[in-house]
């Protein structure tokens, strides 16, 4: 009787939920500017704020006037002073948090999150699964266990600032509901070591009665195998109650086959964009492609279109300029104090009423060697393609110029880590050459005008990926290996696993 209540309450709330968002689906460009102005007058006296002008600011055009794009670099001195515990620097008080993040140039990252940018955080992750409740017309999934697959919830400080990963950050702020069938336990999500915290989920959850479980989709594979292998059953067979998977952090559909054959049974999937600059975006409909852009979670959005990113003049488009299948390079202006700030990613709109998107690429990760720019998107939807038409399953992959192949014509070189291989690895290639020519007409002028030769694939041997990141004191965690690349460094570290 007790979780029959249960059930039926979550129905009820989650239909409430939903029907009180209906209202930014439809008004979000006008929204979105009212937002604007709203964190610039908040920010006006700050030393961000002062240096820039924000007491002018009286139009978008105004604010992409004095505001350029920033990256983390750009913005540093000013954290730098956060760091410090000044406050009044990006936003008028200090950040309740730094979430930490690792980097590149930059080592690594502290992304302020203020009071007021944390609670969307957690009204993001919640928001997707109302909606889901409400599309489903069921919660049972609400009286069984719940795993959250993420980083070490234990936190340090920096001048006062608590500072950890945003999974670590999050793990603080579960609602007191969830709490009582959460797993794993404290004791376990503060394992740093990959392994050996997996080991140690699956011995706690792995007699339970799991009936959603979140993570990345890597974390997820891995988790799923190790479960498989002790018990030599489908993840359905071990828990038949499964109903559904929460997923976010990079995309799913590469993932997709992978997780099917592993599961072995229906699970339902609804796809997230977290990050720690922002929730932005979940799976409203687990039924579509798309994922709702959240245009009243605290943070303005402006869109460059790909082609013109980097460029002194490139547009900055607002929400009411977008087009359809179009990518765009992703730019924020925060509640906690990232303004006009390059996040890195790539989306393209599926939808614009309401606005949904899916996760393109990387503005960093792209193949173009030879002028042909190469995205994620376009790579992986040409994978998709060809294992449909030529069965196979893919662990993971990576995608490099072979600038200097001696004695021949340059390529794309594929290094791809099968689970199982196709039944014929040559017609595999060959058609996915095809499937990328005709999702990139610059890579196909190349092969037609014979400049670049078409691609092949270097196979790896089994776990090669894992041991490359463990190698690297990479396993796990918030890291992920870029599948494209501009240049041979990754190659190069990876090659020596070849089959």
């Amino acid at each position: 009787m007790l979780n029959f209540l249960k059930k039926n309450i979550a129905v009820a709330w989650a239909k409430k939920h939903v029907a009180q968002t209906e209202s930014f689906k439809k008004n979000a460009p006008q929204l979105q500017e009212e937002l604007l102005f709203s964190l610039i007058k908040t920010a006006e006296k700050t030393l961000f704020g002062r240096s820039h002008n924000f007491e002018e600011i009286k139009t978008v055009k105004d604010f992409q006037d004095k505001v350029k794009i920033n990256d983390y670099e750009d913005l540093k001195p000013y954290i730098e002073k956060v760091k410090k515990g000044q406050r009044s620097i990006l936003w008028p008080e200090t950040p309740e948090y730094f979430a930490k993040t690792s980097g590149t140039t930059s080592g690594s990252k502290y992304i302020p999150i203020s009071k007021e940018g944390m609670p969307f955080q957690v009204k993001g992750a919640q928001s997707a699964l109302f909606h889901y409740i409400a599309k489903k017309n069921n919660a049972d999934f609400v009286n069984g266990k719940m795993i959250f697959l993420q980083g070490s919830p234990e936190l340090e400080e920096v001048f006062g600032i608590k500072t950890g990963r945003l999974s670590g950050i999050v793990a603080h702020h579960i609602p007191n509901y969830l709490q009582k069938n959460r797993l794993p336990s404290w004791e376990t999500n503060l394992i740093e070591d990959w392994e050996t915290k997996i080991d140690k989920i699956v011995e706690e959850t792995e007699h339970e009665n799991m009936t959603l479980i979140s993570g990345i989709p890597p974390w997820l594979v891995m988790y799923f195998e190790k479960l498989t292998e002790k018990h030599g059953k489908k993840i359905k067979q071990l828990f038949p109650n499964l109903q559904l998977i929460v997923t976010g952090g990079v995309n799913y559909e590469p993932y997709k086959d992978k997780m099917e054959f592993l599961l072995g049974g229906q699970v339902d999937i609804v796809q997230t964009f977290p990050a720690s600059e922002g929730f932005f975006a979940f799976q409203d409909d687990y039924t579509k492609d798309g994922l709702l852009l959240l245009t009243n979670h605290g943070i303005f959005y402006e869109f460059i279109p790909l082609e013109q990113y980097g460029k002194p003049d490139a547009e900055r488009l607002t929400l009411k300029d977008v087009e359809v299948n179009k990518d765009y390079a992703l730019i924020l202006t925060t509640n906690s104090g990232l303004w006009a700030y390059s996040i890195g990613d790539v989306v393209r709109f599926t939808d614009k009423k309401p606005h949904r998107i899916l996760v393109s690429g990387r503005t960093k990760h792209f193949t173009s060697a030879f002028g042909e720019h190469v995205i994620a998107f376009e790579v992986e939807e040409a994978l998709k393609s060809t294992v449909q038409k030529y069965p196979a399953k893919i662990t993971e992959f990576h995608l490099a110029p072979q600038v200097n192949a001696e004695g021949e014509l340059p390529y794309h070189e594929w290094f791809v880590e099968f689970e199982e291989e196709p039944s014929d690895l040559n017609l595999f290639t060959e058609e996915l050459d095809v499937q990328l020519r005709s999702r990139n007409t610059y890579y196909d002028d190349l092969i037609t005008g014979n400049i670049l030769q078409k691609l092949k694939i270097s196979k790896l041997r089994k776990n090669a990926f894992n041991e490359y990141a463990k190698s690297q004191g990479k396993l796990g965690g918030q890291n992920k290996i870029p599948r494209l690349a501009n240049d041979r460094k990754l190659a190069e570290k990876i090659e020596i696993y070849r089959k």
